[in-house]
């Protein structure tokens, strides 16, 4: 067999096995998290990462769990698990369980994974005769657990990816349920890209002396993403983004809107002028969602439009730009989606789309990331009152309020309502009295945003609920 060149991950004391895999792989210099988190987790130290997507914590964790397998070969018992990895969506979740397979090819460790929208009787047939790693979703797994298919008793290493997007989600609940089932004598690695007070308060329940490892600064954007903003008429941004698709030099793209049915105009608008579009959102089946990530993941499409439910849950090879069709309303939000562009050393672009309502949420973001966004040079000129010079006034009730239907506001076709200046004011002071959580115009108008918050501050994916309360549970 071909000698393997040695590379600095020899120095950090994996199994040859794990090695070999990195090899075949190409890995040769661990990232920066990964440098400073394999040696903790060896040492069976719990740990506190803080990192943005994209900057490989996926291995750091995967790589020591599975020296830790190899190291302590046995076969998993009955309808139990050895490592449990818990991950806000199924798109994520699938990719965490493809790298465990790809680092773990030459051990015989089995991995499974459990996430809504597909049959639960494939997933407790899988776990019948146990499993090294499950990989799964907290609805889905408390499904597992409550249908007397999976014991959580003999877990010896619990990883929380994502934490904060859990939180944002509305699993904390299913979270300390799922914690209050599992041994107290266990490893536990607890990973997040922000570090707010709800989050630091999940990890002080979860962990003991944890050793803390921070590579980036919290709420940075990656610092090879270009980014700029245009300032467009809402009516206008199906034009313009159809003209960026047609004219700037894209190999692949994702476009982010803030709701599910916006996604889906914005795929048939495209069509409408020649460019091929996949959606993939909450409404989405399973299948069709994959199949979207599939075909964009081939080359088959370059444009993906997609809602936050897959800002982290995208790991795609050369995504070239990230377009804000719409600016989240979660400032955090923004920081995640264009991590999805840039990655593994490459140049990336974002361009977001601002209308003069959502000139509120552009200052939440430039705040968040302590940097303005430069104009593009395809700015559309704005007046004082936030219209663009020369737009015609909207048109007024029959209350003689402006607004089309008489009431302030002005509802997309989506049914969502959109908030006047004064709404939009009295959300602020809302979110400032909310430990700055915002609120979203959607919540208040069927919830049609994907992931909006709830009353009680927690964003949870509606169409994912296809029983009972939580995300992820069967049809």
């Amino acid at each position: 067999m071909k000698e393997q060149t040695l590379s600095p991950f020899l120095d950090l004391g994996l199994a040859e096995p794990i090695t070999r895999a990195l090899a075949e792989e190409s890995y040769e210099t661990p990232t920066p998290i990964q440098a400073q988190t394999i040696p903790q987790v060896l040492a069976g130290r719990d740990v506190v990462g803080i990192a943005q997507t994209g900057t490989g914590k996926t291995a750091a964790f995967a790589l020591p769990i599975l020296n830790h397998l190899a190291n302590r070969l046995q076969r998993p018992e009955r309808k139990s698990c050895r490592v449990l990895v818990l991950s806000p969506t199924r798109e994520l979740s699938g990719q965490i369980v493809d790298s465990f397979k790809t680092y773990g090819r030459h051990l015989k460790v089995t991995v499974c994974l459990a996430i809504g929208g597909v049959p639960l009787g494939r997933q407790i047939r899988a776990l019948s005769n146990g499993c090294d790693v499950l990989v799964a979703t907290p609805g889905r797994l408390l499904d597992l657990v409550n249908s007397k298919a999976l014991t959580l008793d003999k877990v010896e290493v619990l990883v929380l990816d994502e934490a904060d997007r859990m939180l944002d989600m509305g699993f904390i609940h299913d979270i300390r349920r799922i914690v209050a089932k599992l041994p107290a004598q266990r490893q536990t690695l607890f990973f997040s890209a922000t570090m707010a007070r709800e989050t630091e308060d999940l990890g002080r329940l979860m962990l003991r002396d944890p050793a803390r490892v921070a590579v980036t600064p919290q709420a940075s954007t990656a610092e090879r993403v270009s980014q700029r903003v245009v300032h467009v008429e809402k009516s206008g941004k199906a034009a313009l983004l159809a003209d960026i698709l047609k004219t700037e030099p894209i190999d692949r793209a994702i476009v982010f809107t803030r709701t599910k049915h916006g996604a889906d105009r914005v795929v048939r608008q495209l069509g409408q002028q020649g460019l091929a579009a996949e959606a993939i959102h909450g409404n989405k089946s399973q299948g069709q969602r994959e199949r979207a990530l599939a075909a964009f993941r081939d080359g088959k499409i370059r444009t993906l439009i997609a809602t936050d439910i897959a800002a982290r849950g995208i790991d795609v090879d050369g995504i070239t730009h990230v377009i804000n069709y719409d600016l989240p309303n979660v400032p955090e939000s923004y920081v995640h989606r264009i991590g999805r562009t840039a990655r593994a050393g490459a140049e990336g672009f974002a361009i977001s789309f601002c209308d003069h309502e959502e000139r509120a949420y552009l200052r939440d973001i430039e705040k968040l990331i302590r940097m303005a966004l430069p104009a593009s040079g395809k700015a559309v000129p704005i007046a004082r009152d936030g219209r663009q010079a020369g737009a015609a006034s909207p048109p007024r009730g029959p209350a003689g309020q402006r607004g089309a239907n008489g009431n302030g506001r002005h509802d997309d076709r989506d049914g969502a309502a959109q908030p006047g200046r004064k709404r939009r004011r009295r959300g602020r002071n809302a979110r400032k009295a909310a430990q700055g959580l915002p609120r979203n115009p959607a919540e208040r108008n069927g919830g049609k945003a994907d992931g909006a918050i709830s009353s009680v501050g927690f964003m949870r994916d509606r169409s994912e609920r296809r029983e009972g309360r939580r995300p992820d549970a069967p049809r």
